[in-house]
């Protein structure tokens, strides 16, 4: 259960927040609703929404359309300038079908409340959470319709407490959380949900609620509650995984961040970007120009050091990630060396050096090198010991590459990909690899893939790809033996 949508990555409670969780296959998203001067409700937490202009407007003296006229979004970051609050009607069209909805009522009109929940059929994909008076009120405008939620505490009393106020669910403290209370309330036909934000929303308390067999998890990092959830049911993976410039769906592409919680997701390989300043200095950055992705300006060839380091590579992704800038080579090479596989893209860096970094931080035999069939050959030439992964657009070039390189591995064009291809590379001792972006990121092309035998996928979604890792997994009966958990 995701709070306040993706709120990690953009505006609480927006469009963008909740479709973030839609794309991921996330399943709850627990949202706020209050309700504004012309009796509507809206998805907003504070009392007060804040323009971009620092104006504060609380929500119970404004109307809708008044409300709408506020940016959301630029707060958080310039690329969702123009988003508007969401009515409770735009949320349950914009997740029907798609996204179940924990409703956290800070105020509301309980009658209208449960009215628009049966108008809109979202009966079986709503929790309303509130304090029990109000939720006496949900009830009896739709009795039995609609699951309601409150808190329970030990103070409450036995589990028995809330089946006689029509319950369908409790939430409890992550630190509260025991296997005993849990199989109380699910003997009584409740669900457990149990929420671990703040200094709660580690490793540590999502494991207890899984041992303790919780139905739901509330979460602000949810990619590493599934991953966590993924990679203990799925103990042998099919095929291995390469996250393209880092976890940069979570945070900014080939920032320390953004690798670190690929490290986090438990991914195999990741991919990165290496170019050259003008004073030979070398940084983590996909383009040839600062522009975009960073707040800097102009070609990173024509930029000193000095003022590289000075710019942020992270406050057009969200204001948590303002003060990130551009890493060095060196500074990534020190964070991660030995704690993952490397994807090196070599995009402006001469052989010798690139061969330097990579003895220097004994990473070798932990390295595939991408770049073109000219640049892999001066590579070789500078030690031969370096995995060569080279490009294949076309079944035709494989001989020839193979002959000439013998590469670790071909980077495989994913419209070329099939059976057949996979096995003739496997036959010469090399792997198949395959960027599955833009038009491929689906679960159905990576299960093909998979079932093809390819070695490895990059991507911009991992936890779609460990959904195809998980169907997989289950349709060869190799998931390990723990409770299937509701997806």
């Amino acid at each position: 259960m995701v709070h306040r949508g993706e709120a990690q990555q953009a505006p609480e409670n927006s469009r963008p927040a909740l479709t973030r969780c839609i794309d991921d296959y996330l399943e709850w998203a627990k949202v706020d609703v209050r309700r504004t001067r012309d009796g509507q409700h809206v998805l907003v937490h504070d009392e007060q929404l804040q323009a971009g202009d620092g104006t504060r407007l609380r929500v119970a003296d404004h109307s809708l359309e008044e409300l709408k006229q506020i940016d959301v979004g630029l707060r958080f970051s310039k690329r969702f300038s123009g988003e508007h609050v969401l009515s409770l009607a735009e949320g349950f069209a914009l997740a029907k079908g798609k996204l179940n909805l924990c409703l956290d009522c800070k105020e509301i009109e309980p009658a209208q409340l449960a009215r628009e929940i049966v108008e809109a059929g979202m009966e079986q994909q709503v929790l309303v959470y509130d304090r029990l008076q109000r939720l006496k009120l949900v009830w009896e405008a739709a009795p039995g319709k609609i699951a309601l939620m409150a808190k329970w505490k030990s103070e409450e009393g036995p589990a028995e407490w809330a089946l006689s106020n029509s319950l369908a669910a409790v939430e409890i403290d992550a630190d509260a959380v025991t296997p005993e209370i849990c199989r109380k309330f699910h003997k009584l036909g409740m669900k457990v949900e149990i929420r671990s934000l703040g200094a709660w929303d580690t490793r540590e308390y999502w494991a207890r609620a899984m041992a303790a067999k919780a139905d739901l998890i509330q979460t602000d990092l949810p990619e590493e509650v599934v991953a966590d959830l993924v990679w203990q049911r799925v103990t042998n993976r099919p095929a291995l995984i390469s996250l393209h410039r880092g976890a940069n769906r979570y945070a900014p592409e080939n920032t320390l961040p953004a690798f670190e919680k690929a490290i986090r997701l438990g991914t195999d390989y990741i991919e990165f970007d290496v170019r050259t300043t003008s004073d030979g200095k070398l940084f983590l950055l996909h383009d040839s120009t600062l522009d975009g992705r960073t707040d800097g300006h102009g070609p990173i060839a024509s930029t000193p050091s000095s003022v590289i380091a000075t710019l942020s590579a992270g406050s057009s992704f969200g204001p948590a990630y303002a003060n990130i800038g551009l890493p060095t080579l060196d500074a990534f090479l020190g964070s991660v060396a030995g704690r993952v596989n490397l994807y090196f893209d070599a995009k402006q860096i001469e052989p010798e050096v690139l061969n330097a970094a990579l003895l220097k931080y004994d990473v070798v035999d932990k390295t595939v090198v991408y770049g073109s069939p000219f640049f892999l050959a001066k590579v070789k030439a500078a030690n031969p010991k370096i995995r060569l992964l080279a490009p294949l657009g076309s079944p035709s070039q494989i001989g020839a590459l193979a002959e000439s390189l013998k590469p670790y591995a071909f980077d495989t064009n994913w419209k070329i990909l099939s059976r057949e291809l996979i096995q003739r590379c496997h036959s010469l001792n090399i792997k198949v690899f395959s960027d599955a972006l833009g038009d491929h990121e689906r679960v159905a092309d990576y299960v093909q893939a998979i079932e093809w035998g390819i070695d490895l996928i990059q991507t911009d979604h991992p936890l779609r790809v460990m959904r195809a890792m998980e169907i997989w997994a289950e349709s060869n009966h190799a998931v390990a033996p723990a409770a299937k958990p509701q997806r």
